[in-house]
């Protein structure tokens, strides 16, 4: 059985970014070229550069065209690497907007993942994260208050994992992840400029040091478009 004719568009396009035909940045021909090109209608040719920006290969921008993007940013989901060593292994440049940063009393859930003792208070802080300026995921990370309680807020900002090393010798050994797909509301997706409605990849992780003691209990939204898991056997 013949592949709809959208999807040999859709395969044919993909072939010539994947060989260099048409290098990140390069801006599509306009859409009625191309549909001549293919012999197709709009309708049709819409669909498979649809289906290239929903797998992150092409990135409308409203007013100048549809380019080539960077491929999706990709995360081992074997052991645990910081969100800016990731971007750095990749050759990208992390950054981060923080939206906010409380100590805080730590809700039921938090106070139970991060088994901590009564009356003990959590550092809460929600975060954009960026790689090369494009907005990647929107993180709120929860920790055990007093392991920051002498950091300063830039320490902490800049990379959780290195800052906790640094001052007390530790550094995260294990971690259980929980991964599931969801829409972007209107406020996820204003954060990480992509239509709301659009696909979500969402984690949560429980970080635990050497001796098997939960510092860390962060929740993810990664822009689908952008980013993928993988793993390796």
């Amino acid at each position: 059985m013949a592949l709809p004719v959208y999807i040999q568009i859709h395969d044919d396009l993909k072939a010539k970014i994947e060989r260099g035909d048409w290098p990140v940045g390069t801006r599509l021909p306009a859409e009625r070229k191309l549909a001549l090109q293919y012999q197709v209608s709009r309708m049709t040719l819409r669909q498979a550069i649809g289906t290239l920006i929903d797998e992150g290969l092409l990135k409308r921008k409203v007013g100048s065209g549809t380019f080539v993007t960077n491929q999706k940013v990709q995360e081992h989901m074997s052991g645990i690497s910081s969100f800016t060593e990731t971007m750095l292994s990749l050759g990208k440049q992390p950054s981060s907007k923080t939206l906010s940063y409380r100590i805080v009393e730590p809700t039921f859930r938090e106070a139970e993942h991060l088994q901590l003792d009564p009356g003990e208070r959590v550092l809460r802080m929600e975060r954009l994260r960026y790689g090369d300026d494009e907005p990647i995921c929107l993180e709120t990370t929860v920790v055990t208050a007093r392991l920051v309680s002498d950091m300063g807020q830039a320490e902490v900002t800049k990379s959780l994992y290195r800052s906790l090393e640094e001052r007390w010798g530790q550094s995260p050994a294990s971690a259980q992840q929980y991964i599931s797909a969801i829409l972007a509301s209107p406020e996820v997706a204003e954060q990480l400029q992509i239509k709301p409605g659009a696909p979500i990849l969402k984690l949560k992780q429980i970080s635990y040091f050497s001796d098997q003691q939960p510092f860390e209990f962060v929740e993810t939204q990664y822009a689908a478009e952008r980013f993928e898991f993988y793993l390796k056997q």
